[in-house]
């Protein structure tokens, strides 16, 4: 739009329209305004994005621990790395306790490498294990993860569906009006007028044809929503993800602190000696045994909510926690999916003594229980797990000493006994599956725990479960030995899936990717990556993830909680229904501005519009689009519709209504314009009827486009403050033009007689509402397949 008025500017000067040339150069004001007022806008919203989502460092100054950007860190801090952080810059290792740091990033070894004091970490690798003190010896771009970022710093992600389309109709747009720029000028020549007429003729039709708008209106809105997004605790970190949640069929979540709150308590205990234990009341010494032994399981610092309610109970009943503690931990083997527990190793006054915990078939499979503890202990977990509740077992021995080899290590514990943990329904969970049941949203629970807990769960949360030949629930080794036409009716109809391990989930994922779905999938651990990678949507756990997992994901949700990611849906239909209203809105604008400044050359008549009419219908073009359709609220029905399918990217099919309104309108401004310069009123007049016309439509478009299923007249949309002074300000601005002397003059108009504002009211009216009877109550419902 700059470019061409400072095309149009100098074009006056040269055929002596002085005044039309500093218009054309005062306009340049309000345009280049509105211009950047919008982009900072949308500016401001991603910097803020940005400085949610910027990885942070633990880092020691003064001898206090401070939690700060990664972009902050300079050479010589010390900072601690715990399992599943991202290592924020090239450091040398001061202490460790068995630290194990993946590089595949740098190298593309797939092994862990273990590090030793001295050893260096590198920035972009991943701590899978243990934890360390590090000094930063190389930031940002001269470290080793830095110079490989250099050289893909250019690279750009694919583009979506709606970003193509978009791009395609912005290029069928822009090569129309070129075509029609040439044709009106070589017109112009033709029929006698100079090159500045012409020239004039040209570039009014560029402002006219050229839809630059369409990728304010998109970015705008993506950035806007996306900020609103986090305002409701769910932060985008791919902005064109916004589009793609509206079309989510499937969500693949957690168990523990997604649909539960992960706020776990101990609620029972059970050891081969005094069985099973619910009350409060004073431990005997086998229940004293085991919760010791559960707290050297622990972390000494827990942040996980099994270790936390563990050592609040042990606490709470007498057990010395932190003198237990207190020992040295020599050994720290971490949780293994394959066998499906943890180890610590600690040295209490010369004696050394191995703690284990984890899932009840791991443990057994490695201790030296008795069969008929073995029988005894898989009753207790039945029946614990009947109750829904989540049950880890937890085996001890006395050791020499750290061997460094796990299996020797853990050669000989026993089975000390189980722990059962109650976690509560979070609020609003019950509601949010409700709303995707209406919505046509799939939810399938995922989760590592036993699979009667699982079904207690679902059972409380009434999510459907009828399976495969009666199957409530589906395991990981299901899901294992399923292949084929087999795998694709499990992942198909099962909505239970437990005892899953994360690399199972990326299986899941590509299984249900693989049906067409478009399948948003919850994970928080560093193996939980590889499935938030494959999902169209990888929602990452924003208070219990790791570094890894939300680096891998779209989607963080700020409070882990399922309601949110629902509420994300949501809003993505929202986001998505907007800015096809306002694509639609933009479609009708254009072809009484192109298809005037085309055929009234054409005819060799004096131009409709001119470029400084254009200027001004942008002015209130641009806010109307950013203003009122991105603030408007969802549709009542926007949850009891089925997804929109990712290929029905601008729903073109749905536009014909906007493009046939602005063909109408366009004949009707054409066709009064045309008949009053016939009628013989000067060319001021009559160019005042046809641009008061086009005026007089905006609000019958604004109204009709935010309408799309039925009547605007009875849309029952809500009337936002935004919407009536934008409407108020599209009324006055067409009186204005017309009757208000000086303004007039300046836009080359003049008034018309007083009756004829019956008919600009008219043909205003009935061409941009001769289809709202048209309208049918839209919203496909959820179809069944959704509903299972």
């Amino acid at each position: 739009m700059v470019a061409l008025l400072l095309v149009a500017a100098p074009t006056y000067l040269a055929i002596g329209e002085t005044s039309d040339a500093v218009v054309a150069f005062v306009a340049l004001g309000p345009i280049a305004a509105v211009g950047w007022l919008l982009e900072s806008r949308a500016e401001r919203t991603l910097d803020r994005l940005r400085k949610l989502t910027a990885p942070t460092a633990t880092v020691w100054r003064d001898g206090v621990a401070w939690t700060i950007p990664a972009e902050e860190l300079v050479v010589g801090d010390v900072i601690d790395l715990e399992e599943g952080d991202v290592v924020p810059a090239d450091a040398e290792v001061l202490a460790l306790t068995q630290l194990m740091v993946d590089e595949s990033s740098l190298t593309g070894e797939s092994l862990p490498v273990s590090k030793t004091e001295r050893s260096s970490v590198y920035a972009g690798t991943t701590v899978l294990s243990g934890r360390a003190t590090v000094r930063v010896t190389a930031t940002g771009s001269v470290t080793r993860y830095g110079a490989i970022g250099a050289l893909v710093a250019a690279a750009r992600p694919p583009s979506t569906p709606l970003q193509r389309a978009l791009a395609s109709l912005v290029r069928a747009l822009a090569g129309l009006a070129a075509a029609f720029c040439i044709a009106v000028i070589a017109a112009e020549l033709l029929h006698g007028h100079g090159w500045g007429d012409a020239v004039i003729a040209g570039v009014s039709l560029a402002i006219a044809a050229i839809p630059e708008e369409f990728s304010m209106v998109y970015t705008l809105y993506l950035a806007l929503g996306a900020w609103r997004l986090a305002q409701q605790r769910a932060l985008i970190r791919r902005l064109p993800s916004v589009e793609t949640l509206g079309s989510t069929t499937v969500i693949c979540t957690d168990k523990t602190g997604t649909l539960t709150e992960g706020r776990l308590a101990l609620a029972g205990l059970w050891t081969p000696v005094s069985g099973v234990r619910r009350d409060g009341g004073a431990l005997d010494p086998a229940e004293r045994c085991l919760l010791e032994a559960a707290v050297l399981a622990s972390e000494p610092r827990p942040f996980d909510p099994l270790d936390r309610a563990i050592v609040d109970y042990a606490r709470r009943h007498g057990i010395d926690v932190d003198g237990l503690h207190d020992g040295t931990l020599v050994a720290d083997w971490p949780f293994d999916p394959e066998v499906k527990f943890l180890t610590h190793v600690w040295q209490h006054d010369g004696r050394h003594r191995a703690a284990s915990k984890g899932a009840i078939e791991g443990l057994l499979a490695r201790s030296r229980a008795s069969e008929q503890e073995r029988d005894a202990a898989w009753a207790a977990n039945e029946a614990f797990a009947a109750e829904g509740r989540r049950v880890i077992a937890v085996a001890s021995a006395c050791v020499a000493g750290p061997a460094g080899d796990r299996s020797i290590d853990e050669e000989g514990i026993g089975l000390v006994g189980l722990i059962a943990f109650s976690d509560p329904i979070r609020p609003g969970v019950s509601e949010a599956l409700a709303a995707c049941r209406s919505g046509g949203v799939r939810v399938i629970m995922v989760t590592g725990d036993h699979p009667a807990t699982a079904h207690a769960v679902a059972e409380g949360l009434e999510l459907p479960h009828e399976g495969v030949e009666g199957d409530l629930i589906a395991t990981g080794d299901d899901l294992d030995r399923a292949e084929g036409d087999e795998l694709k009716q499990l992942v198909a109809e099962i909505n239970i899936f437990a005892r899953i391990r994360p690399d199972q989930k990326h299986a899941l994922v590509g299984a249900l990717r693989a049906r067409g779905e478009v399948v948003a999938m919850t994970g928080d651990g560093i193996n939980d990556a590889p499935a938030l990678r494959e999902a169209d949507i990888g929602v990452a756990m924003g208070q219990r993830g790791t570094e890894v997992a939300r680096e891998a994901a779209t989607l963080v949700l700020m409070d882990d909680n399922f309601a949110t990611i629902v509420g994300a849906v949501r809003d993505g239909r929202r986001i998505f229904d907007n800015l096809v209203r306002a694509f639609a809105y933009l479609i009708a604008f254009h072809p009484p501005l192109l298809l005037g400044a085309l055929v009234v050359p054409l005819v060799d008549r004096p131009l409709l519009l001119l470029p400084v009419h254009l200027v001004l219908l942008e002015l209130l073009l641009h806010p109307t689009v950013s203003l009122v359709f991105q603030a408007d609220p969802p549709d009542a029905n926007v949850m009891q519709r089925a997804p929109r399918p990712v290929s029905d990217a601008l729903r073109l099919r749905a536009l014909w209504r906007p493009y046939a309104v602005g063909v109408t309108l366009a004949l009707g401004v054409v066709t009064a314009y045309l008949v009053a310069l016939h009628a013989g009123w000067a060319v001021g007049q009559a160019r005042a009827l046809g641009f008061a016309i086009v005026l007089a439509s905006q609000p019958f478009l604004l109204l009709g486009m935010r309408s799309p299923d039925r009547p605007w007249w009875r849309s029952g949309g809500p009337a936002t403050r935004t919407l009536l002074a934008v409407l108020t300000a599209l009324v006055m601005a067409t009186a204005l033009v017309v009757e208000l002397g000086p303004l007039a003059r300046l836009l080359q108009l003049e008034p018309f007689p007083a009756t004829a504002w019956l008919l600009v009211a008219a043909i205003a009216a009935v061409t941009t509402s001769w289809s709202e009877p048209l309208k049918r109550d839209g919203g496909t419902p959820a179809s069944p397949r959704h509903l299972r």
